[in-house]
């Protein structure tokens, strides 16, 4: 397929830590799909409320969004679950509506795209293996309680900052998932879009025989959902398979 007919999506990404996840995602889709990563600026690099409302405001945001305009792409995500969720349900929805509003294309958050991918695999009741404080941690299962997603187990991992995040090697993330799923889950989710996964989501559920549904690939997801460009693919979890 010609590069120029290649569907554009947009990642507006906080700071630096797992962005190659994007490129290595849209590998999977050959020359159908082009990611386009902006990094947003950052006030401080830490999982607590204060520093993730300011990194998430509207402004930054907006700024990003400036420069992605270009593309254009065809649907836009701000990919931070944490960034986002903090801000409660009501929060994340205006950033995506202050997104969509500003590039005229669709718009999403990854906290969002959670929701959205837990209601696709039909499942009601999820377990959480996060790397965040126990507090930040607690805010993702009140965000999903508002979609009526029960989280019979929640685990933090206490990790200040993203940049640590991001040097987390498979075996780590694979223990993580193995250590923190609980038998009434029908999946895990492993939130944080500074988390390296794209490489190893098939071995995630293998390891707990479950879906798993990881930050950057549920935003990947979503950016294709609202695109209108979703396609099956092996490799990339019961989320890709349909």
């Amino acid at each position: 397929m010609n590069e120029s007919r290649a569907t554009k999506l947009g990642f507006l990404y906080p700071g630096h830590a797992a962005e190659d996840d994007y490129p290595r995602l849209a590998e999977k889709f050959g020359s159908s799909v082009e990611a386009a990563v902006v990094h947003t600026s950052i006030w401080k690099d830490a999982h607590t409320v204060e520093a993730l409302s300011e990194m998430g405001s509207i402004p930054r945001l907006l700024e990003g969004a400036r420069e992605i305009a270009d593309l254009p792409p065809r649907a836009v995500v701000w990919s931070s679950t944490s960034a986002s969720f903090v801000l409660g349900r009501d929060g994340a929805e205006h950033q995506a509506r202050q997104l969509a509003e500003a590039l005229g294309v669709p718009a999403s958050t990854t906290a969002l795209a959670y929701i959205e991918a837990v209601r696709a695999l039909r499942v009601t009741r999820v377990a959480v293996a996060a790397t965040y404080p126990e507090d930040i941690a607690g805010l993702f299962a009140e965000f999903l309680g508002t979609a009526g997603i029960g989280v019979p187990r929640i685990a933090s991992r206490g990790i200040i900052t993203a940049a640590e995040v991001g040097t987390l090697e498979e075996r780590e993330v694979l223990r993580l998932a193995s250590e923190n799923d609980h038998p009434e889950a029908e999946a895990l989710l492993i939130p944080d879009t500074a988390l390296h996964t794209a490489a190893w989501i098939q071995k995630l559920e293998e390891t707990v025989g479950k879906p798993v549904l990881t930050a950057n690939q549920v935003t990947f997801w979503e950016a294709l959902r609202l695109a209108g460009a979703l396609e099956t693919r092996s490799g990339l979890g019961k989320l890709f398979r349909g």
